[in-house]
């Protein structure tokens, strides 16, 4: 299909973006891979009367390890982070879509379009991270927690943009994602990250998020409190997973009904579970 009218603008710093987004209004929405912005305004789903192309944006595409954190700029494309040393996102980062999409998707269009089927929302969420995002009031940082606010909604104002994310190096833990689709380039219809460290044969942190069984990303609590302190073996695993979903509201669509979501849940929960674990 073809989208509605727009205007088009590319822009070369990370100021010129932000006062581009003040002059547009709530119709002016930031352009990078376009893996997430253009199929919605093909399908006219999303109609921006301004596009604000920054992949040109010097500075905002690359993988750092600052200390115990990493440092991840908001343009760095999937394909990129795949194959990077950053633990739970490398895995989830290799899983998206196909070749063209990693190549051309970015981290950063990813968490800012907050879409709860996406993969990368639910990894950094387990993870803890943040994203930073700047505005005409400078930076300021936003916990991952905090940042998904409804479907499709993000605590970033119309007039930010969110420049990196940043994640906790994880040293020690073991990862695991698992993910159920009908096709390798579609959406998630269940997702599940988890990150474990044990200790002396007991998991002393657990941290799992799912994928499309909200409104938003989220974390699986009773299932973190149901194996956090219990020992490193399957029955343990097995009777955590049973709590997958818990507290979540999985919505209804072509896929797959509520009920089947949420077994999907328990059963990956427990694949993610296990392949986090398999380290120790």
């Amino acid at each position: 299909m073809i989208t509605a009218e727009f205007d088009y603008q590319r822009v070369s710093s990370v100021a010129d973006a932000v006062a581009a987004l003040q002059a547009g209004g709530e119709d002016a929405k930031l352009l990078a891979g376009g893996h997430s912005l253009v199929p919605l305004m093909k399908l006219r789903l999303a109609a921006p009367s301004r596009l604000i192309d920054i992949s040109g944006v010097p500075g905002l595409a690359g993988i750092e390890r600052d200390g115990a954190q990493w440092r991840i700029g908001a343009l760095t494309p999937h394909a990129r982070l795949a194959a990077s040393d950053v633990g739970l996102l490398n895995r989830v980062a290799a899983t998206i879509a196909d070749p063209q999409v990693r190549n051309r998707g970015t981290i950063g269009g990813s968490l800012a379009h907050g879409d709860p089927a996406s993969d990368l929302p639910a990894a950094v969420l387990a993870l803890d991270g943040s994203v930073v995002a700047h505005g005409p009031d400078g930076e300021r940082t936003i916990a991952a927690s905090a940042f998904f606010s409804d479907y499709m909604e993000t605590a970033l104002a119309p007039d930010e943009m969110l420049c990196e994310v940043r994640v906790p190096a994880m040293d020690g833990y073991g990862f695991g994602y698992e993910k159920f689709h009908r096709r390798a380039e579609d959406w998630a219809v269940v997702a599940v990250a988890a990150a474990v460290k044990v200790l002396d044969g007991a998991c002393v942190d657990v941290r799992v998020a799912l994928t499309n069984m909200a409104s938003t990303p989220l974390r699986a609590g009773a299932v973190e409190a149901a194996l956090r302190g219990q020992p490193a073996t399957a029955e343990a695993v097995a009777a955590a997973a049973q709590r997958a979903a818990e507290g979540t509201d999985p919505p209804a669509d072509l896929d797959a009904d509520a009920d089947y979501k949420c077994h999907l849940a328990r059963v990956l929960c427990e694949r993610a579970l296990v392949a986090a674990l398999a380290p120790a």
